[in-house]
């Protein structure tokens, strides 16, 4: 609660000195921008928590965002309805998260290298489906979506509050989620504590990996296309939203409301850097300073 509140604290600051610097930052148009790009971001860092609070990680979610963009933007095009077009993109998100499960579970497969297989994969999956082109020419109702606003409030900000509750019900409010943190933190007493060890991995994997196709699907309709390197680099940031929102790589600690405020953290660095025409190269030395001084401290926390 504390870091959360410190990360409240200086988005405020950060907020101030934006709208002190640059007289574009507090317009309606810059901060609708900022939630959309936020948005994205947090939905697949939320995924990417439950992961590593059993102490994994997820290094293909930017890949399923890419992906699945392409897969829903091709179904779209073969006259399949909006609807069934997003439940089978989720599906195969769902799909992708299970291959995941059974390369750490049962393959005994360290995390990092099954999903840096799957990310490598599935981007040439992808380039192979479409050429390497874009996927253009979506139907209006489908991009109309993530252009609208709803109480003054972008539509895909109201997807991130969709995902974020249940999410928060699911690991802070059910056993299920508890039993995520048991995995974290010791994984063989969870077993003997008569935890489903294999089934709850599976879990994380499996959130991840449709969170990002969500994400995927989201990003398909803001750009009106699906395109197979979207999302690229996103993984990191979603490692990132979620480490500086207070996850611990090292596993067993993490929120929700973490990574969500981590993401928004990160995009309004990145917001007011190009507002302010710094080097786009500043904000990747800020991240990585972000996430050094963040892991450093949660050392000195378990130390203690």
């Amino acid at each position: 609660m504390l870091l959360n509140l410190t990360l409240v604290l200086l988005l405020l600051l950060l907020w101030v000195l934006l709208s002190v610097s640059t007289s574009s930052f507090l317009t309606t148009t810059n901060m609708e921008n900022l939630a959309r790009q936020a948005s994205l971001w947090a939905i697949i860092a939320i995924g990417q928590t439950f992961v590593i609070i059993t102490t994994g990680i997820d290094l293909s979610v930017g890949a399923v965002v890419g992906f699945s963009g392409v897969v829903v933007a091709l179904l779209l095009k073969a006259d399949v309805p909006i609807w069934l077009s997003v439940v089978i993109t989720l599906l195969v998100g769902f799909c992708i998260g299970s291959f995941h499960g059974f390369g750490v579970m049962k393959l005994g497969l360290p995390a990092f290298i099954m999903t840096l297989a799957t990310m490598t994969a599935l981007r040439g999956i992808g380039l192979l489906m479409t050429n390497g082109s874009t996927i253009s020419g979506l139907p209006d109702a489908f991009t109309d979506f993530s252009r609208a606003s709803f109480l003054g409030i972008p539509s895909l900000f109201w997807m991130v509050i969709l995902v974020a509750v249940p999410a928060y019900i699911y690991l802070h409010l059910s056993r299920w989620g508890r039993y995520l943190f048991a995995v974290g933190s010791n994984a063989e007493a969870a077993r003997l504590s008569g935890v489903n060890v294999a089934a709850t991995t599976y879990t994380a994997y499996i959130l991840s990996s449709v969170l990002a196709a969500l994400a995927g699907i989201l990003t398909a309709s803001r750009l009106s296309g699906g395109l197979v390197t979207n999302g690229t680099g996103w993984e990191l940031q979603s490692i990132a939203s979620s480490v500086i929102g207070g996850t611990s790589l090292f596993g067993a600690i993490g929120s929700v409301q973490g990574p969500l405020l981590g993401a928004i953290l990160l995009q309004t660095i990145n917001n007011g850097a190009n507002l302010l025409n710094v080097n786009s190269f500043w904000q990747l030395i800020i991240t990585g300073a972000l996430i050094i001084i963040i892991v450093y401290f949660d050392q000195l926390r378990r130390r203690r």
